[in-house]
């Protein structure tokens, strides 16, 4: 509270997580404005706790779970920020399955990888049938302790493989992608869904009041995904699933048309704007040179 005295920000931006509720709690109980924004398609306890005395709240999916009913007319779907790689690439054309085409399937399962992805997809891409499996473009993102077992899985399938712990070029990848597999966070749905992407999630099973498995319904409930539960996830229920989706028909099109109608490309300015709008309720046009916010 001293430091928001000695701040005077016209608005407190928060963004969840704990560290946000200390500051965001300071400024209401000091009477400054604030925002919340959350980036999943259901609130998390910080921004629960927030929620009640924020001004607004800005929510990356349209439909928003564990809001009371008194805070929905504060609710504004703004979308999730995504970053400027991926804008520049958000009306890149989906390439979809052919009869005989070369298929791109990029798997990803966060910045640290996945080891149940990393254990189950290798094994298998490795039960398709050979005429699919030489016509594969896999890029696999997993475990330095992973790596050397799973190209070699690959190499002896005789699929075509790049497998990496961490890829610095994900946007291209996503963007020459047929499929993705891959977790269900926020950010990766929002980029999914920015670019036009169709996706198989497999939401963390140990996520906070499992929201990953809320976002995945976000984007599958909206045409642009199928998800599997981990739990379920075996070698041979995935094979026969790919079988299916890298079959030339319009399914995969279909899908990654859905998902980029739920995108929001410009989902940075909308929420900008609406701390603009919250500060300009009761601000005249004098203190409006000298805005300051504090996020």
């Amino acid at each position: 509270r001293t430091l928001l005295h000695r701040l005077q920000p016209l608005a407190v931006v928060g963004f969840g997580s704990y560290p946000s509720a200390p500051t965001v709690l300071a400024a209401q109980h000091i009477g400054r404005k604030t925002v919340i924004h959350e980036q999943n398609a259901v609130l998390g306890r910080a921004n629960r706790l927030l929620a009640p005395g924020a001004n607004r709240i800005a929510a990356a999916f349209q439909t928003t779970g564990g809001l009371r009913a008194s805070e929905r007319e504060k609710l504004v779907w703004t979308g999730n920020p995504v970053r400027p790689e991926i804008i520049k690439i958000c009306n890149s054309p989906y390439e979809p399955p052919t009869e005989k085409g070369e298929l791109h399937l990029l798997v990803i399962g966060g910045s640290q990888g996945s080891k149940a992805l990393s254990n189950i997809v290798p094994r298998a891409l490795a039960k398709l049938d050979l005429v699919l499996r030489i016509r594969l473009n896999v890029y696999l993102q997993c475990r330095a302790e992973d790596l050397e077992a799973i190209k070699a899985m690959l190499d002896k399938a005789r699929i075509r493989s790049e497998v990496k712990v961490f890829f610095n070029d994900i946007p291209q990848r996503l963007a020459d992608a047929t499929l993705v597999i891959c977790r269900s966070g926020a950010s990766t749905i929002s980029e999914l869904a920015v670019v036009g992407r169709p996706a198989l999630l497999v939401p963390f099973p140990h996520a906070t009041d499992d929201h990953q498995t809320i976002n995945a319904e976000g984007l599958c409930d909206a045409g642009g995904g199928f998800m599997i539960q981990q739990e379920t996830l075996t070698p041979e229920l995935l094979a026969v699933r790919l079988a299916s989706l890298m079959d030339p028909k319009p399914t995969l099109s279909i899908a990654a048309e859905c998902a980029h109608r739920m995108g929001k490309p410009e989902a940075a300015r909308l929420l900008a704007d609406l701390i603009v709008s919250v500060i300009e309720e009761d601000c005249d046009s004098h203190s409006m040179s000298r805005t300051r916010a504090v996020a």
